[in-house]
């Protein structure tokens, strides 16, 4: 594995085998206890944490942080080793998830009286298919719909709020994409026109997924007692006004700059649950707490470029950034969407710029950081995002950085108009 070294000759050894080249993917977590609950695209393998973990020589009496925690990987893997962690994360349905996986203290036995009165009180529930947003009602057989309508209503009507009740929501929104008809694409987008032919049916899925969390709380309970997590539904970007103590160590994989719409991602299951009804109701509810990373963020906030340029987090970065935008300004006028990419890439620096400021607040002099990062191409202009996070890390009042490139992006578009060769790596960052 070469590394590619940034401004300093590498004083941190590097990852080696299998699993470090598996660092950018959530899919292996698929096959572990508790981080198989739910499924989030945007992640990374539970192995490669502990792999790091092990490298940075964190172990009891440290904290580590994760200030992009999305489902729980670091907080889980660090329950397991039995280290203090804390996780920030701004998408409200992602962080109930995290913070409803890391419950696993639960007793088996409690969930499990839980959920059979759920599935007891929903049979024979008048459903109300028809009060559900047109995505639902596309997206769903009526009799299953009609099934997982009285296993809603019915855990609405028991819940208490205690740690079984919020397992047992977990359950029941870890099935909806498994008993739906509707497709999904590539980072859960889902897709009601296309439908598939495996449909599981919902009483079985809701029982299998109770019966899997039942079986993994057993399996955590012989390796730890409680969780020493704490996650945080909040702001990377002001993460210091919500931590007191100074942290060991941050693992992490902040959103790419690749105009992937991280709020729409679970726009299915905000809508089965009411918190969204539709596409347009997605911005108000999370995209705008999100680090600007799609042109649809930036263009609904009305961004402009000479304010991004002027803000401080981007000083270290301002003259080279500067080029990229106005390439992408006026390249924007020879496609027809005409994407506000120049204005999403300034403000993806600008946030990325304040959460460095943000880190260097509530880390130890010497601490260490892993990103994994990738860079970016909009409109063909290339962005190196690993570059310009470094520089501003050093600006923000780290020491050091480099880069370990991981593997190559975008190479399936070889045939396509995406063009731009891209990578994904590990950014170190110490000091």
């Amino acid at each position: 594995m070469q590394l590619q070294l940034r401004l300093f000759e590498a004083q941190t050894a590097p990852l080696v085998g299998a699993k470090a080249a598996r660092s950018g993917t959530f899919v292996d977590n698929m096959a572990l206890p508790v981080h198989r609950w739910f499924r989030y695209s945007a992640g990374f393998a539970a192995q490669w944490v502990e792999q790091v973990l092990t490298e940075m020589g964190i172990g009891e009496g440290a904290v580590v942080l994760d200030p992009f925690v999305g489902s729980g990987t670091v907080p889980i893997v660090c329950d397991t080793l039995g280290i203090e962690s804390v996780g920030v994360e701004a998408h409200p349905l992602v962080a109930r998830i995290c913070k409803a996986k890391l419950l696993w203290a639960t007793s088996a036995e409690r969930l499990s009286d839980f959920a059979a009165e759920v599935l007891g009180n929903a049979r024979g529930r008048n459903q109300r298919m028809s009060s559900y947003p047109l995505l639902i009602q596309r997206s769903f057989d009526e009799d299953v719909l009609a099934v997982l309508d009285g296993l809603k209503e019915s855990w609405l009507l028991v819940d208490d709020k205690s740690p079984e009740s919020e397992l047992v929501w977990l359950a029941l929104t870890a099935i909806l994409r498994a008993t739906s008809k509707a497709g999904t694409a590539q980072w859960q987008y889902i897709l009601p026109k296309k439908t598939k032919r495996n449909v599981v049916p919902p009483s079985f899925a809701f029982r299998q997924q109770v019966e899997i969390m039942k079986s993994d709380i057993r399996w955590m309970h012989y390796r730890a007692k409680q969780s020493l997590a704490r996650i945080i539904a909040g702001d990377a970007r002001t993460v210091s006004d919500s931590i007191s103590q100074r942290v060991d160590a941050v693992i992490t994989s902040p959103p790419y700059a690749n105009n992937y719409d991280y709020a729409d991602a679970l726009r299915f299951e905000m809508t089965f649950w009411g918190d969204v009804n539709g596409w347009g109701d997605i911005h108000d509810a999370v995209r705008r707490y999100l680090i600007v990373s799609s042109s649809q963020h930036s263009s609904r906030e009305r961004l402009r470029v000479e304010e991004l340029l002027e803000t401080e987090a981007v000083k270290p970065i301002r003259d080279e950034l500067a080029t990229v935008v106005r390439t992408l300004a006026a390249v924007r006028e020879d496609h027809g969407g005409k994407k506000h990419y120049h204005t999403m890439i300034a403000a993806y620096c600008r946030d990325i710029g304040s959460v460095l400021h943000q880190l260097r607040r509530v880390c130890k002099p010497g601490a260490r950081m892993c990103w994994v990062i990738g860079d970016s191409a909009p409109y063909g202009a290339y962005c190196p995002i690993d570059k310009w996070v470094g520089e501003m890390a050093l600006a923000a009042g780290f020491d050091q950085y480099r880069f370990e490139k991981l593997r190559d992006r975008n190479t399936k578009w070889k045939n396509r108009k995406h063009r731009v060769p891209l990578k994904e790596g590990l950014l170190w960052i110490e000091g």
